[in-house]
C-alpha cells in the first residue's frame, strides 16, 4: 500500500505490520467506511470471513472482530481488526461490503457474542437458539455435556484419556 492510500484512513485505526501481512486496528465507528474505500478504491474485493478472539484481560476491548482481505486484481492480503467491550459488544455489520460475510457473522455471534448491527438476521447457526453463553470465550466453563451415541456414552472431561 502506498503512503498516499496509507493516508486514506486518516484517524480511524492504526496499522502493524509485525506479522506477514499487515494489520489494520480499525475503530468500530469508521469499520463501515473504511471496508468501503478497501473495496472500491484498492480493490480488496473478497472478505474471507470474520473470526472472533476473546482477550479477558484487555479492558474495554475484550472482544475482536478479525476480517481476513483479499486483492485479487493486485494479489495482496490484508488483515482488519475491530475491537469492543463485552458490556458493550456491537460492532458494524459488513453484509452491505461483502456479501458472503453474512453467515461469518452469524457464527462469530453465536460462538464469541459480538452483535453485528445492521445484519439482515442474526441468530444462532451452530448452537440452539436456547443456549446460554458462547462457548469460544474464554470464559466459559470447560466441561463436557453428557452425550449419547448408540448406548455409549461420554465420559466428563476428569475422566477421559490425557496425553503427556
Amino acid at each position: 500500500m502506498s503512503e498516499d492510500q496509507k493516508g486514506m484512513f486518516g484517524g480511524s485505526g492504526t496499522g502493524d505490520t509485525s506479522g506477514y501481512e499487515l494489520t489494520l486496528h480499525i475503530k468500530k465507528s469508521r469499520l463501515l467506511e473504511v471496508a468501503f474505500i478497501l473495496r472500491d478504491k484498492l480493490k480488496f474485493e473478497m472478505c474471507m470471513g470474520v473470526s472472533g478472539v476473546h482477550y479477558p484481560d484487555r479492558a474495554g476491548a475484550e472482544l475482536v472482530a478479525l476480517y481476513p482481505l483479499l486483492s485479487l486484481t493486485k494479489n495482496q492480503r490484508l488483515r482488519l481488526e475491530v475491537a469492543t467491550s463485552e458490556l458493550d459488544p456491537h460492532i458494524p455489520s459488513l453484509v452491505e461490503v461483502w456479501a458472503g460475510n453474512n453467515w461469518h457473522e452469524r457464527e462469530t455471534f453465536d460462538m464469541f457474542g459480538i452483535i453485528f448491527d445492521g445484519h439482515p438476521g442474526l441468530t444462532r447457526i451452530l448452537m440452539p437458539d436456547d443456549w446460554n453463553g458462547h462457548p469460544q470465550r474464554k470464559d466459559y466453563p470447560l466441561g463436557g455435556i453428557a452425550v449419547e451415541y448408540k448406548g455409549a456414552t461420554t465420559p466428563a472431561p476428569s475422566n477421559r484419556r490425557s496425553y503427556r
